[in-house]
């Protein structure tokens, strides 16, 4: 997000606050770590510098040294991102740090406490960014749960070593120790042997850290709310694709019902979006009057820093990188083109079709016909027929896609969609589910006179070469429908992969070709490339929109998650701490934006688009 908007969303002028803070925080934890980690750092001046810092309680054991490390670490990610929440546990820690110091003699270390927490208060206005309102009870049901197991299984553990306790303490003792023991420090148990003193001493300071870490991971989490596509949302981003939908082959799949959608204050345009693992994603550029795009990009951005999300774009066009680049202060980064193919100049005589034409002839000489339809003339029947057959050909347990995927088939409100389909008679006696049909593609409006690849599956035991066929008659039937072009699939990395083999290509750029094409073993980079070029399409370039470098990892790894090709555990109650895990899917499919791979190799039995 930019400078701009944070300044306009605190109304101050101290920008420079929350990075202080959690800089700050970063450094002490780190220091805290260090001292519980490495015995020997404390006597040397990195444990004087220490004592002078706030964390004071840090110097009552070498576990809680350690577990107040990581909790600063934690809040020092969460100041960083202006969480109001951290903000209130810090500004409440530092006074009763400061109170610690004092009575351990560290009248300096309670000065810098001080100090820190008067430089928050006046900063306040700077952290505003909102946390999931549910985590605040789940945080505290962890809590709760958590530490009565802790407690439990504490006593359990002091009461098994009572052959080496000295004296007899009693239950209120043993319980005391542990709740002691949770927070790192010595109870009134005692232990006579050593070894058996230290496993219970840190086996408990175990148990309070995960307890205290879950715990404030939970509290200070971002926000993820339901994506969901409201019917009135839908109805009024149909009118804007009506009127604006053919400038931009991907606005058709903003319509998906999993996405969130926000207008501009005009309603003439708007952004649609789903957040996933703190990342506030978009996909493609803005949908409707590009006068209007400015405003939704604002409300975007404004949302984003909120409730302290990354702000990011995956697959904008050219005019709409522009246009988030200048209105949101972002970065852009070419990372790959999309194949258009303009149907008045398709054919398939000349030598350069010379292979797809062989395919095709091939093909149809193994008793394959091709039909095309809009969805809407499917009957109902039909309709079931090829989603049952799609569905048992995909190599997945969900739907994938989010940025180039629909993820229904045979809606009512998908009647323009237009589908072709390959059919062969099985052989007698064998039962498929779709019958007859062997494979079929989906392709969404794009705008009037367009159409964009949504969907391409097949039977796993259909012939080689039966995308080509369907993609040639769904080009040569495109006058039919008004159609004058088609997007087809997105090739990752296509211009370094293009101009890396020609003559003169620097030592630079042909070694990221030999990457690219050393990678595409597992990732299919290359031989997507070569079968969209097959077709003669045009290239355009599509972007990833990010606020700093620093930000890409966690982009990279929200975009995997939204486009289903990665599922992390949830943590938390109700959310179940392990889910089944799916079929893992051919990485390829998520280097090219979620749309099916194509030519001979992708038509393994994996699942298609998405």
């Amino acid at each position: 997000m930019s400078r701009r908007t944070h300044i306009s969303r605190s109304g101050t002028a101290r920008p420079w606050v929350p990075a202080a803070a959690a800089y700050a925080a970063l450094f002490i934890g780190i220091l805290d770590i260090a001292k519980g980690v490495f015995p020997r750092l404390r006597g040397s001046r990195i444990s004087e510098i220490a004592s002078v810092l706030p964390g004071g309680v840090t110097t009552l054991a070498e576990t809680a040294s350690l577990l107040v490390g990581i909790l600063l670490i934690m809040l020092a990610h969460a100041l960083r991102r202006r969480k109001a929440r951290a903000w209130r546990a810090v500004v409440v820690l530092l006074p009763v740090g400061a109170v610690l110091e004092v009575l351990h003699r560290h009248p300096v270390a309670a000065s810098v406490s001080l100090l820190l927490w008067v430089v928050l208060l006046v900063g306040r206005r700077e952290f505003y960014a909102l946390s999931d309102p549910r985590s605040r009870w789940r945080a505290l049901w962890n809590l709760l749960v958590l530490g009565a197991f802790d407690v439990v299984i504490g006593w359990i553990l002091v009461a098994a070593q009572h052959r080496t306790v000295a004296g007899s303490p009693g239950f209120g003792d043993k319980v005391w120790h542990v709740v002691l023991g949770l927070v790192g420090l010595e109870g009134p148990v005692v232990f006579t042997s050593e070894r058996t003193g230290d496993l219970v001493y840190f086996s408990l300071a175990g148990l309070g850290a995960l307890t205290a870490v879950t715990t404030i991971y939970l509290a200070l989490r971002p926000e993820r709310p339901v994506a969901a596509l409201s019917g009135d949302d839908e109805r009024r981003l149909r009118a804007l694709l009506d009127r604006y939908g053919r400038q931009d082959s991907l606005g058709y799949f903003a319509l998906r019902r999993d996405k969130s959608v926000l207008f501009s204050a005009s309603g003439k345009a708007a952004v649609a979006y789903r957040v996933v693992a703190g990342v506030m994603l978009a996909s493609g550029d803005p949908i409707g009057d590009p006068e209007a795009w400015p405003g939704a990009i604002r409300r975007f951005l404004e949302e984003a820093g909120r409730h302290a999300w990354v702000p990011a774009v995956i697959g904008c066009g050219e005019t709409g990188g522009e246009v988030w680049t200048r209105e949101g202060g972002l970065d852009a980064l070419e990372i790959g083109d999309e194949a258009v193919v303009e149907v008045a100049g398709f054919t398939l005589e000349g030598r350069a079709m010379r292979n797809v034409r062989q395919m095709v002839k091939r093909v149809e000489r193994l008793g394959y016909t091709c039909r095309v339809r809009r969805s809407g003339d499917l009957s109902e029947a039909e309709r079931e027929r090829i989603r049952t057959a799609a569905d048992s050909w995909r190599g997945t347990e969900t739907e994938r896609g989010f940025s180039m995927a629909l993820g229904r088939f045979g809606d009512p409100a998908d009647a323009e969609c237009l589908v072709v389909t390959a059919h062969r008679a099985a052989p007698e006696g064998e039962q498929t589910p779709g019958g007859d049909v062997q494979a079929v593609l989906h392709f969404v409006p794009w705008g009037a006179d367009g159409i964009s690849l949504d969907l391409m599956r097949r039977d796993r035991e259909a012939d080689p070469g039966l995308n080509e066929l369907l993609i040639v008659r769904a080009l040569q039937a495109a006058p039919d429908f008004g159609v004058t072009r088609v997007s087809l699939n997105f090739a990752m990395f296509r211009s370094a992969l293009a101009r890396g083999e020609r003559l003169g290509a620097g030592p630079v750029l042909r070694a990221w070709r030999g990457i690219l094409v050393f990678l595409s073993r597992w990732f299919q980079i290359e031989s997507l490339y070569r079968f969209n070029a097959k077709f003669r399409p045009v290239w355009e370039p599509r972007f990833l929109v990010y606020p700093t470098a620093r930000d890409l990892p966690r982009i990279g790894l929200s975009a995997l998650q939204a486009e289903a090709f990665l599922t992390l555990p949830g943590l938390g109650w109700g959310s179940g701490l392990f889910r089944r895990r799916r079929h893992p899917q051919a990485v390829s499919d998520v280097v090219t934006g979620g749309r099916r791979r194509a030519g001979r190799r992708a038509w393994r039995p994996s699942s298609g688009r998405p």
